[in-house]
């Protein structure tokens, strides 16, 4: 088939897919496994060829992070269940004080997003934000907006949070690569999309704390575990992964480098973190081996949906490459002289306009990008970025379509208007300030 006719199929099968999710409600992962099997077709695949992409996306997708999202939710529901969370947000209030509180709540945020799911985390802190703004007699935005966009951040960036895994299992990239470059998205995000839009929301919109939610109790924290011991929990992934890729470049570590190898693999430095928190958080803190047992179990609940779609993913990249729409699409993107850490933005922020889900845009997206011939000859440093470019356009511009716009506008009991102007632009924020980073670093490094 031409170039046009593949394209054209491509088109066709993503647009079908946007109208089964977006009109007729059809659940992501049929929405997408239908779209994908429909390119397949239009594009001129057989239906073996077909019937082994869809078997080839799913288990290439789910060998690499299947594990890492499942230990990823049970560490997070130990740090969940023993108050570490809440211990974590109280300490750092109180070290920076009152006056810099909004600091405090958007890196509690980042860091309890990183082992924690979004809702989860908001819902945990979100009565210390109300609390502060009580005391203080402000706007909730001017504590909420921060606690937000450093939820934001860490789930959109940094490792073990599952999108970024999702991302860089299918573009075939180190994590220690994408959480450098993602803690350098994220940090520079923080501030513009936290603190400061926080601290002009709350000029402008003075929003009352809402008389359901003041649960917030300064003498409910005296059981909470030691605020350095949940760091130091939180810390144990990332600084074995990290020494995993620092160990491959530093001759000095060489004597080190098959233990550091071995200790920094994403799913042995999730599993040793995991098993660290059962003990220190659990175990030391009365709950007993059948509690923790229930606990685990109920903590793998939204596993299954996040990889499931996933894998549905993982079946569109591999249709994409397998019908030769992956190089169709590398040659338009040649063509355009357009970089490709662009391009993943875009696609991304297109899908997640569309779509509503930033997971569903992280994985359509990086399907798309994986499947260009391109992106194997990249080095660690690029496919990073462009990692990070994907978790920016899937972040911007939240909306009616995705269910943390109104999980946010119930919690503070806000009106949608009021919502787009605050929420969907700090989501926007958080999104395109860290592309711009890290289009900037694959510039430099380009």
């Amino acid at each position: 088939m031409t170039t046009l006719q593949l394209m054209l199929a491509a088109i066709a099968g993503i647009v079908l897919l946007l109208i089964l999710i977006i009109k007729y409600k059809l659940h992501a992962m049929l929405a997408i496994l239908v779209g994908g099997v429909l390119t397949g077709l239009l594009a001129g695949m057989s239906f073996d060829e077909i019937v082994a992409s869809v078997n080839d996306g799913v288990g290439n997708t789910l060998k690499g992070i299947a594990l890492l999202v499942g230990l990823g939710s049970m560490f997070g529901a130990m740090l969940e269940i023993s108050g570490g969370a809440q211990a974590l947000a109280v300490t750092m209030v109180n070290r920076f004080g009152e006056r810099k509180a909004a600091w405090a709540l958007a890196l509690t945020g980042l860091l309890i997003a990183i082992p924690v799911f979004f809702d989860a985390g908001l819902i945990i802190l979100i009565p210390l934000a109300f609390s502060l703004a009580r005391r203080t007699k402000r706007s909730t935005l001017y504590y909420a907006i921060p606690l937000l966009a450093g939820l934001a951040v860490g789930h959109a960036f940094i490792p073990p949070t599952p999108g970024p895994v999702l991302v860089a299992g299918m573009l075939g990239v180190d994590l220690g690569w994408v959480i450098a470059i993602g803690l350098a998205c994220g940090l520079v995000a923080l501030p513009v999309a936290g603190p400061l839009w926080g601290s002009y929301c709350g000029n402008k919109y003075p929003l009352a704390v809402p008389e359901h939610v003041l649960k917030a109790s300064e003498g409910s924290t005296g059981k909470l575990p030691s605020v350095k011991v949940v760091i130091g929990i939180i810390l144990i992934p990332l600084a074995l992964i990290v020494l995993k890729s620092v160990a491959a470049v530093v001759d000095a570590l060489e004597p080190l480098r098959a233990i550091l190898s071995f200790l920094g693999e994403p799913f042995v430095a999730l599993t040793l973190a995991t098993i660290v928190a059962m003990i220190v958080l659990g175990k030391r803190y009365g709950y007993s081996n059948a509690e923790l047992e229930q606990l685990m179990t109920r903590s793998l609940s939204p596993v299954g949906l996040i990889l499931l779609v996933t894998a549905c993913g993982g079946v569109l990249r591999y249709i994409l490459q397998n019908s030769g729409l992956g190089n169709a699409i590398g040659e338009a993107v040649s063509a355009s002289a357009l970089p490709l850490v662009i391009v993943a933005f875009v696609v991304a922020a297109l899908v997640r306009v569309s779509v509503g889900s930033a997971t569903v845009a992280m994985v359509m997206a990086a399907g798309i990008i994986a499947s260009m011939p391109e992106v194997t000859a990249l080095p660690p440093v690029q496919l990073a970025c462009i990692t990070a470019s994907v978790a920016g356009g899937a972040t911007v511009c939240s909306h009616f379509n995705d269910s943390g716009f109104w999980l946010v506008k119930s919690l503070l009991e806000m009106d949608e208007k009021t919502t787009l102007r605050t929420w969907t632009l700090m989501e926007t924020w958080v999104g395109s300030v860290g592309f711009l980073v890290a289009l900037t670093i694959s510039l430099i490094f380009g």
